[in-house]
């Protein structure tokens, strides 16, 4: 079981875990069955990633579209043309770093992706954009991935967030009781007894506003 140490703060906005997995959650015909069902959709001309990568930037200029743009530029996605979808990690999807999912993209290529974003002009105002991300120990099993944005909120808050958010939609599909006006600390006290997921984390960007329009944004881009 690996939760990230909420003490051990990051300048990146990355959560990171000091814990490695050493037991995978048992796997049945019936789990067998259903990988063997993605596979053949995949085959059939369905969409289904093998592969996800986490970004973020932020931007600024007189025009808040094109602040838009330059915090994509930031994030080094800018030649994709993005199609957002919701909330799903596929069963099996591998993370992969930053770096090697841009070697991945190309000019135009369409990529679907999570994608939170926060704009604002308010001078001396905090943006934050958020993606959380929960993986459960059944490697069969799908994974949640959500986004959040909000005002006055640090990278660590909002990523905290995102990945109470996360973590709370997958539990609630795998049946774990919780209180969901318990802190996330609480939260995820629980969830790691449980034993059934096996990691959170988030990518989070937040600014100030100094002049102009500002805009941040936090993505998990999905690749064949």
């Amino acid at each position: 079981m690996a939760w990230r140490d909420k003490n051990e703060k990051s300048t990146s906005g990355n959560s990171e875990w000091n814990k490695t997995v050493t037991e995978e959650s048992p796997t049945g015909p019936a789990m067998e069955s259903k990988s063997s069902d993605a596979r053949a959709k995949s085959a059939s001309g369905m969409i289904i990633p093998t592969r996800v990568f986490f970004t973020k930037g932020v931007g600024n200029h007189r025009e808040e579209l094109q602040s838009f743009e330059l915090a994509l530029r930031d994030a080094g996605i800018e030649k994709l043309n993005l199609v957002r979808v919701s909330s799903i990690l596929p069963p099996g999807c591998r993370v992969i770093s930053r770096n090697e999912g841009l070697r991945e993209i190309l000019p135009g290529m369409i990529a679907y992706c999570v994608m939170s974003t926060a704009s604002s002009n308010e001078p001396h105002r905090l943006i934050a954009a958020s993606i959380g991300c929960a993986v459960p120990a059944d490697k069969n099993a799908y994974g949640y991935l959500s986004e959040h944005h909000g005002f006055g909120q640090t990278d660590e808050v909002a990523g905290d967030y995102a990945e109470d958010l996360a973590a709370s939609m997958l539990a609630s599909t795998l049946g774990i009781e919780f209180d969901e006006d318990k802190n996330w600390d609480e939260k995820k006290e629980v969830f790691r007894i449980s034993d059934v997921i096996v990691k959170t984390s988030h990518t989070s960007q937040s600014t100030i506003i100094s002049k102009h329009w500002s805009t941040v944004v936090a993505a998990a881009v999905f690749l064949d």
